[in-house]
């Protein structure tokens, strides 16, 4: 990848448990924050069930629309895990026990209790590159542009740094906040017109609400300072017009 390009990526959330509101996801922002730390867009979210042909349509659909491809959940030990399964269907690849990962598997459990539902977690997509999973022993893996991670929040988190050197990103995403005491209806039309006549930043307005009082963040997002450094000049042109309070600038 070249660092003048703009690296995209699409994140898969998988579980019924997430779609019911029993589970909240977390994943999804541990996700997008590191890849943004790494000059990697992420364009899309989506959160699927578990049904096998939801997972391999969805799978196939953003593998070819999307630099990388992450999913979440569907890699463990119980029955409803058919994440590895589908994803050997979305590559058309065998699913067969990955030799190197019912190793790690069998080494990381106690004598009797590799069972028949753990040794499910080294069935994977012939092919599949691990993912080293420095928590919990259980490895996620690569296919391609698809790395498969799991469901648990502090065991995806802890595998997300051994990723660095597979991922190629993009020129570096630099972002720059401007806080303002005001509400978003009092600048939301200036904000549409500043956002026409600067394409190459993308402003973003988030109200908040601290101390008893309201207030906006707006957030410039772009590949070039100069972009930004413009598009703040105006905002702040507007700001004063506007005799709005000017709480901080944050880089």
């Amino acid at each position: 990848m070249t660092k003048n390009k703009q690296v995209n990526a699409a994140i898969i959330i998988i579980g019924n448990e997430i779609l019911s509101g029993r589970t909240k996801d977390t994943n999804t922002n541990s996700i997008a924050l590191w890849l943004n730390s790494i000059a990697v867009k992420v364009q899309e979210v989506r959160v699927i069930p578990d049904i096998q042909e939801i997972i391999v349509n969805t799978v196939k659909d953003l593998k070819k629309k999307n630099d990388y491809v992450f999913t979440s959940g569907g890699i463990g030990p119980t029955h409803d895990d058919i994440t590895a399964e589908s994803i050997s269907k979305a590559f058309d690849l065998k699913y067969e026990i990955h030799k190197n990962a019912f190793k790690i598997l069998e080494e990381y459990y106690k004598p009797g209790e590799f069972n028949e539902g753990r040794q499910k977690m080294a069935w994977m997509p012939s092919q599949a590159k691990l993912i080293e999973n420095p928590t919990s022993g259980a490895p996620g893996f690569i296919v391609e542009n698809v790395f498969c991670l799991p469901g648990v929040p502090s065991i995806l988190k802890s595998m997300l740094g051994g990723l660095k050197n597979e991922i190629s990103g993009g020129q570096p995403i630099l972002s720059y906040t401007i806080n303002l005491r005001t509400v978003e209806s009092e600048i939301a039309k200036s904000l549409t017109n500043i956002q026409k006549k600067n394409k190459g930043v993308e402003i973003g307005s988030y109200p908040f609400f601290k101390a008893g009082k309201v207030g906006v963040s707006i957030v410039l997002r772009s590949e070039d300072k100069n972009k930004i450094t413009a598009c703040n000049k105006e905002i702040l042109q507007l700001v004063d017009e506007k005799k709005i309070q000017l709480i901080n600038q944050v880089n």
